[in-house]
């Protein structure tokens, strides 16, 4: 099992910015890919990044990419989120999951585990 645990949520204004973590712990070697979903009140869960935790690929959905980077530091077992020039559109719940599978992209029900979530308010 992995258990993933999120921080770095918080509130700030439109165009700034915040970064997010995520700390794995458990079996870490049976994930093959890491990313960050985000939920939003009365939406469906929706992927944002994502990246294999090789390092060989990463993706983003649309409406961040420019915006958020994904990035991955296999020796301290971390997994990041920078968000820059953040909307108001961006607030949401927003949580990480892992994948055994060889995946790169953001349907939920590829991912294995999940983090509690961390929210991000911006106003």
């Amino acid at each position: 099992h992995v258990q993933l645990v999120e921080s770095g949520g918080g509130s700030v204004q439109a165009e700034g910015s915040l970064r997010l973590s995520c700390a794995a712990s458990g079996n870490i070697i049976s994930t093959t890919c890491v990313a960050w979903f985000r939920q939003a009140p009365g939406k469906r869960r929706e992927g944002v990044a994502y990246i294999r935790v090789s390092g060989d690929g990463m993706d983003y959905r649309d409406s961040v990419a420019g915006r958020f980077t994904i990035s991955v530091d296999n020796a301290k077992n971390m997994v990041y989120l920078q968000m820059n020039s953040l909307r108001p559109e961006d607030t949401a719940m927003y949580y990480c999951a892992a994948s055994r599978g060889w995946v790169l992209n953001g349907r939920a029900n590829d991912y294995d585990y999940w983090g509690q979530g961390t929210q991000v308010t911006v106003s």
